[in-house]
């Protein structure tokens, strides 16, 4: 279960990769414009002032993200759908296929740029962003915890976030045809309030994992992590340093001859 409000805790930090991603997609006149992983639906309206005459799809896979979404910003020309992104099927083929901070969390990245491309138009562009950071301390600290005895078994089989090297992206979409820019921007966010990156990693992290843990475990795997979080991320008085590292990929499929 998502929680619009957590997340939206360091808005301003989660938003400024989107932009950066968006400044490298040169498409200039698209017809379907696909924003994947849209959230609460506050960044699919920046695609649609990028292109005003687009038809604006967001997609996501949360009821609670979407309802929000829906409630602030549906119109005639922006729609919403919820749907699992490796599934997702489009009512045409996407002109650009947007994703910020989304398809980390699902499997087989492989398939998945597959059936991504083969929903773009001849010369249409994917962009997406993930987060890179899954060796740093803060995920480290986590793994660590969640291998205890008291939550080990339950936590087995929560789903982990992840991201290939990028040259796999590079490979696996220049084998499908695709010309392709990759590379990583690693930003050091000084985030400000108490707890800082305990409180970043439970808008996106561990929301899985306190799902399924429920209340009183949940309290005792914080509580654990929270003096690990401290020591490795002290506080200064502007705020706590958290270096963050994101791999960004924008690969344009062939036009047809």
């Amino acid at each position: 279960m998502w929680d619009p409000r957590q997340y939206n805790l360091f808005r301003e930090a989660r938003r400024r990769p989107f932009f950066d991603l968006l400044a490298q997609v040169k498409t200039t006149a698209p017809a379907r414009v696909v924003d994947l992983g849209c959230g609460t639906g506050d960044l699919t309206l920046a695609l649609a002032e990028r292109w005003p005459a687009a038809e604006i799809l967001g997609v996501d896979s949360s009821a609670a993200m979407l309802a929000e979404a829906q409630a602030k910003h549906a119109s005639s020309r922006v729609r919403f759908l919820q749907a699992d992104l490796a599934r997702v099927e489009l009512p045409g083929p996407a002109s650009v296929l947007f994703s910020n901070a989304a398809l980390h969390w699902l499997d087989d990245h492989a398939a998945l740029l597959t059936h991504l491309a083969g929903l773009l138009e001849p010369g249409g562009t994917l962009a997406f962003q993930v987060p890179a950071n899954f060796e740093a301390p803060s995920h480290r600290r986590v793994e660590e915890v969640r291998a205890l005895p008291r939550f080990a078994a339950t936590l087995r089989d929560v789903r982990r976030g992840h991201a290939e090297p990028l040259a796999f992206y590079l490979d696996h979409l220049v084998g499908l045809g695709c010309t392709v820019e990759a590379w990583d921007t690693t930003y050091l966010h000084v985030l400000p309030g108490e707890d800082a990156v305990l409180q970043w990693l439970l808008g996106t992290t561990l929301r899985p994992i306190v799902t399924a843990l429920g209340p009183e475990d949940a309290a005792a795997f914080l509580d654990t992590l929270r003096p690990l979080l401290q020591s490795d991320y002290p506080a200064l008085p502007s705020g706590t340093p958290f270096p963050f590292t994101r791999r960004f990929v924008v690969a344009t499929r062939a036009a047809s001859s």
